[in-house]
């Protein structure tokens, strides 16, 4: 079958299930022989797909093959991108092939390939791919083993106002520290005073 009717094909699959979901109807999953991960998304190398495979499961906490609404909560928290409880079913919807409301690692994959292809809708998804994107030039030939905490620490760098409320904190933390200081300085003279009294 040719790209272009394979598309077609599955565009069709996808509206029939979005307008049965819509009208509360159960959608029958269809199930088709998977094609290796590898061939599938050929646009990646394997690299740059064990990469995201490790990022998918370090989120996977229940370590059961999807990232649930709570694991992609807690994913984009931890990439410095929270979003609101509908943002995230949003998110899960755009890429939920199977309506099964739980992003896969194929449908993980979706998100890079979508983002490459510059086909995202939701804003969020757009994010995920950003800060999960492979900068190999910033963390090297040899890995990306800390690849989520060089985007972190990338997007912290270009928030000026996180460098500020940081400031802010640190000074208020010195005042409460000197501010305890008097206190103590206060009661040590004042003890002094009442035994000078007594």
């Amino acid at each position: 079958m040719p790209a272009g009717e394979e598309l077609s094909t599955l565009l069709e699959r996808r509206v029939q299930i979005n307008e049965a979901l819509d009208q509360g109807l159960q959608v029958e999953h269809q199930f088709k022989a998977h094609r290796s991960i590898y061939a599938e998304f050929h646009e990646f190398t394997r690299k740059q797909i064990r990469e995201y495979e490790a990022s998918f499961n370090k989120y996977d906490e229940g370590r059961d093959g999807y990232l649930d609404l709570t694991e992609l909560k807690r994913m984009m928290e931890k990439l410095g991108a929270p979003q609101t409880h509908l943002g995230l079913k949003t998110m899960i919807k755009e890429i939920d092939e199977d309506g099964d409301n739980k992003i896969s690692f194929r449908e993980f994959m979706l998100i890079f390939r979508k983002a490459k292809a510059g086909e995202l809708i939701e804003d969020g998804l757009s994010q995920l791919a950003k800060l999960t994107e492979i900068d190999v030039d910033q963390v090297g030939v040899g890995g990306a083993k800390n690849f989520f905490e060089a985007k972190i620490e990338e997007l912290r760098r270009g928030n000026k106002f996180e460098d500020e409320i940081r400031q802010e904190k640190e000074e208020r933390k010195r005042e409460e520290e000197e501010k305890a200081q008097r206190r103590i300085a206060f009661k040590e003279k004042a003890a002094v005073f009442q035994n000078s009294v007594a």
